[in-house]
């Protein structure tokens, strides 16, 4: 089944005005969420306090240093506030499982996707999040006059749950702006722009409207329309997506750095084995040197697009006839089954995947774990699992596509714009199907862990690539990702759409 999610809101000239009192759980969450009950496991996890996440943590591995992991959990970041992270459960030659960041994701989706946890808060995961990381802003007395509002270009659920749970904590209208990749060119003009830094939205009414802070949640590009310096309080900033939140390449480079910061505390951000600024030309050598498995990803998309699985010829020869936008890649280390992974004997990693089903087949799953940053440091507020379409075989057959039994997102492109969700693929963290991962709450609380340290590590990269006057520092940006295609798409400061 596929839940599809209108592209109609996207060709609107105008903001709808979502006033207190609208939130209704059907429109927010898939249908299959509605009535699931969490599972106990989850609801236990997610009551753990950040200093018995530390204590577990710390025990099973004595050789963290536990004031600095509970240094990191209790940041409160500036840039990438809320975020969420890809992982894969994997296992390697000598039998340990661990968690590994695939990516991470400056604006994620979650919460249509989450059980309640107590149904007399029947916005779940919306209000703890906004509670938790985005009306401390409202209380910063250098925002500019002004009203609320959501940004989005896609998923217009989770977007429109953001401004009605919005309206009922702040008792204001938020204005739910559709801001399309296309927005600059349409004649009609813009839906929102900005002026002296400061956002305005359309309204229903034709006007533009001031505004003091706005939730983003505009994936594709969102450099192309939005200014990384403003005066409106963007959450999340577009700083944030080039330091690594929309950004693998530099993504990598930020994990690498603050990893070996943390080496003597014992801690690390664990990825697949990463190859980082390789050229178009120069990927069929980079996958050989992974054995002839690989993942290569233009680093700059969503949604799953640009993302190619590599195991043979016919996978090869699709990526290199795929026309692309961008002029550097990266090239990570295939996790696959244990007869075929990237990485030679005893340097593997391969996917544990669910349990077997009926007909005794194992799927590929990665987890999304969503958490904020608040005046308590992280919280995690959502989290859900995707398989893949088919099951992943322990011998592959020469030719056969490697996508369907690798490949985990949901999304799927629609003629005409927009996205459906293929949801047959979802699985939430409910008592019907959280089993089926085999996870337990140490592998939450490395989940957890990992997301945490990966979303530190994009946001002080972030805080480094801003000028004394907030704007980008160009010359240090492009130290760390000199692709040309990108730097010009990036909006001039005084720009608007």
């Amino acid at each position: 089944m596929q839940t599809t999610v209108s592209s109609e809101d996207l060709q609107r000239r105008v903001a709808q005005r979502v006033r207190p009192g609208s939130f209704v759980p059907s429109r927010h969450f898939y249908p299959q969420v509605l009535d699931a009950e969490l599972h106990p496991l989850v609801s236990f996890f997610l009551d753990l306090s950040i200093e018995r996440i530390a204590s577990r943590y710390c025990h099973l591995r004595p050789q963290v240093d536990r004031a600095a992991l509970l240094a990191l959990l209790r940041t409160r970041t500036r840039h990438l506030g809320w975020a969420g992270a890809d992982l894969f459960y994997t296992v390697n030659d000598a039998g340990l499982r661990r968690m590994l960041v695939v990516e991470t994701n400056s604006c994620p989706s979650g919460h249509k996707s989450m059980p309640l946890r107590d149904r007399a808060a029947p916005q779940g995961g919306y209000r703890r999040l906004l509670e938790h990381s985005v009306l401390p802003h409202l209380e910063d007395p250098a925002l500019p006059p002004g009203g609320l509002a959501v940004l989005y270009d896609k998923n217009v659920q989770e977007a429109s749950g953001y401004a009605a749970t919005l309206a009922d904590l702040t008792g204001e209208d938020v204005l739910l702006c559709p801001l399309p990749a296309d927005a600059a060119a349409r004649p009609q003009g813009p839906p929102a722009r900005f002026r002296d830094g400061v956002l305005e939205v359309r309204d229903d009414q034709g006007r533009f409207t001031p505004i003091r802070l706005a939730m983003r949640y505009v994936t594709r590009r969102p450099w192309t329309r939005i200014p990384v310096r403003t005066r409106t309080r963007i959450l999340n900033p577009v700083i944030a997506c080039l330091a690594g939140g929309r950004n693998k390449l530099v993504a990598a480079k930020a994990y690498e750095a603050l990893s070996d910061e943390l080496a003597d505390a014992g801690l690390q951000i664990r990825t697949p084995e990463t190859l980082r600024d390789v050229a178009f030309d120069d990927i069929p050598q980079a996958i050989q040197s992974l054995g002839g498995y690989a993942v290569v990803k233009n680093p700059y998309s969503n949604a799953g697009a640009g993302v190619w699985t590599i195991m043979g010829p016919a996978d090869l020869g699709a990526f290199l006839a795929h026309e692309q936008r961008y002029e550097r890649f990266i090239v990570q280390g295939l996790v696959g089954n244990a007869r075929w992974s990237s990485g030679g004997a005893g340097s593997r990693h391969h996917h544990v995947g669910t349990m077997p089903d009926a007909r005794g087949d194992i799927y590929v799953a990665d987890l999304r774990m969503m958490v904020c940053s608040g005046p308590a440091g992280f919280i995690p507020v959502s989290l859900y699992a995707r398989r893949a379409r088919a099951p992943l075989p322990e011998q592959v057959e020469p030719g056969v596509p490697s996508w369907p039994m690798l490949g985990t997102n949901l999304s799927v492109p629609r003629e005409g714009g927009g996205f459906a969700a293929d949801t047959e693929r979802l699985m939430i963290t409910d008592t019907e199907h959280f089993n089926t991962l085999g996870l337990g709450p140490d592998d939450l609380i490395d989940a957890y862990v990992q997301t945490v340290l990966s979303i530190v590590a994009i946001d002080r990269c972030a805080e480094s690539l801003l000028d004394g006057e907030g704007e980008l520092n160009l010359l240090r940006f492009r130290a760390l990702d000199d692709d040309p295609s990108l730097v010009a798409e990036l909006m001039p400061p005084a720009a608007a759409p």
